[in-house]
């Protein structure tokens, strides 16, 4: 598998969205900055979460990001995505590798150290390190790591770890030092003024901290 940019990861929703389509926020986040985007989406029909992420992808592939399905493994192949992102909740990481194929990415979100470890073991190609700090965006989630959780997280793994949860300019910079590959961001920049302008300002602060690691 070649190498993987997780720099600025964006998960939508489309409640925060002020307004704005799913794949104008996806394209604004990517033009600032994005390099990979995962489609969250609970409440649609499964037609109308095909037809979207069907466009989504379109805009991935026409700007280079890569693009990630969560939970719904039927649409993630109905679209073509380059993976697949499930929960402790959602299929089983071993089933899901199994159905998705060998050479699809598979992401797996883990609360703790033994959480990640075994979706590694059950083949992940990455870990969502989730809840960081508590999120209204995602309201079924565990306790927070905090920095100290995510970076043992981060040093148990040789896999790329992904920080996710109450992350926002302020606190962005903390979590790349502490050992994060890349950080997966919702309402800082899909419930933006300047959704372009967001992602830009959190990436310019994401390799600014990788670069003084």
């Amino acid at each position: 598998m070649k190498k993987i940019d997780w720099s600025l990861y964006l998960v939508t929703d489309r409640a925060l969205s002020r307004g704005l389509s799913t794949a104008a926020v996806v394209e604004a986040a990517i033009r600032g900055g994005a390099t990979v985007v995962q489609y969250r989406e609970k409440s649609l029909s499964t037609k109308l979460m095909i037809e979207e992420a069907g466009a989504i992808a379109e805009v991935c592939r026409r700007l280079g990001a890569l693009f990630i399905v969560n939970d719904r493994l039927d649409v993630a192949l109905a679209v073509e995505a380059d993976g697949l992102h499930v929960g402790q909740d959602d299929m089983p990481a071993a089933l899901a590798r199994r159905l998705l194929g060998p050479d699809r990415i598979l992401g797996v979100s883990a609360g703790s150290v033994e959480e990640a470890r075994e979706a590694v073991a059950a083949g992940a190609d990455y870990i969502g390190a989730s809840p960081i700090f508590a999120t209204p965006t995602k309201t079924d989630a565990g306790p927070a790591l905090g920095l100290a959780g995510l970076s043992a997280v981060a040093a148990a793994l040789a896999l790329p770890v992904v920080a996710i949860g109450g992350i926002n300019a302020a606190n962005a910079r903390s979590l790349i030092e502490a050992g994060a590959a890349g950080l997966a961001v919702v309402s800082a920049i899909v419930a933006a003024d300047d959704v372009e302008g967001s992602a830009r300002s959190l990436r310019s602060i994401i390799d600014a901290a990788g670069r003084a690691k």
